[in-house]
């Protein structure tokens, strides 16, 4: 019995010694992560993940900001589905023209004149001088829609306060994505300005197909939201166009988008958007 119990009590001893080590050498296998800029790097879920901005506006009082624009939406910023609840963002949020087409929540807290309610806003726009700090230069409709009811015009007059906002996805239900061709396109050179991306937002990537061809050119991003493709060449129509997300990386095709005998400045309409 007595070398038993030595054996058991030398077992004893290796299991005491070995949990002394696990309780002062923390695991490899579990290492914490911090979360950096969530609410703007990933989509947030309802009521988390807001961070703080600078807010101001432009344009007319209930107006869409600017039809210009540096991200070349033009005049459709005013009407369905932008309806001009649209922003300009400052060098953070603008990215280079990347960030055409992203979409926030923002909401203001700290006035009087404010509701507290979220507004969801498109970046359709640039603001020059607006560095330094996440900053959103809202349409006259979109900061108003931040008061309370009644109270747009003296939320206005505060010109500049400090909001929340999140990122979230675009949503613009019954609306596929649609192609602007640019009025200085011909058949060796052809540019547009992409519209209505559900998700994202972001376009990565948009490459397009000549007719009945199996290849597809990469697009470069001219400025904002239009891409342009300068073949050397005559492209033949129909063109398909496939664009993906920088986020996500999702990939959707837009087959003959572009007609035989497009016509440079006409819009044309997808059947397809991102999930």
């Amino acid at each position: 019995m007595a070398p038993t119990l030595q054996r058991v009590f030398s077992h004893l001893l290796t299991l005491v010694a070995t949990l002394s080590i696990l309780l002062v050498v923390p695991s490899s296998c579990f290492k914490t992560k911090k979360i950096v800029n969530a609410s703007f790097d990933s989509y947030s879920s309802v009521g988390t993940n807001w961070s703080p901005a600078v807010a101001t506006w432009y344009g007319a009082p209930n107006g869409d900001g600017s039809e210009g624009g540096a991200c070349g939406y033009g005049s459709v910023v005013g009407v369905p589905p932008f309806s001009s609840l649209i922003s300009a963002g400052g060098s953070l949020l603008y990215e280079s023209g990347k960030g055409c087409g992203s979409c926030y929540e923002v909401k203001c807290t700290g006035n009087y004149g404010c509701s507290g309610n979220p507004v969801s806003v498109v970046i359709t726009d640039e603001c020059p001088g607006c560095d330094g700090q996440y900053h959103f230069d809202l349409s006259g409709t979109a900061f108003g829609a931040m008061a309370v009811s009644g109270q747009a015009e003296k939320l206005r007059g505060a010109g500049k306060i400090t909001i929340q906002f999140r990122r979230v996805e675009c949503n613009f239900p019954g609306v596929k994505i649609a192609f602007r061709v640019d009025p200085g396109s011909n058949q060796q050179y052809f540019a547009m300005v992409v519209e209505y991306e559900d998700g994202d937002g972001e376009i990565d990537k948009v490459e397009l197909s000549e007719a009945s061809s199996a290849s597809w050119y990469s697009m470069q991003r001219s400025w904002g939201a239009v891409w342009k493709l300068n073949n050397g060449s005559p492209l033949k129509a129909p063109f398909s166009i496939r664009l993906t997300t920088f986020s996500s990386g999702q990939s959707v095709v837009a087959n003959n988008v572009i007609p035989v005998g497009w016509t440079p400045g006409q819009t044309y309409r997808s059947v397809v958007n991102f999930k």
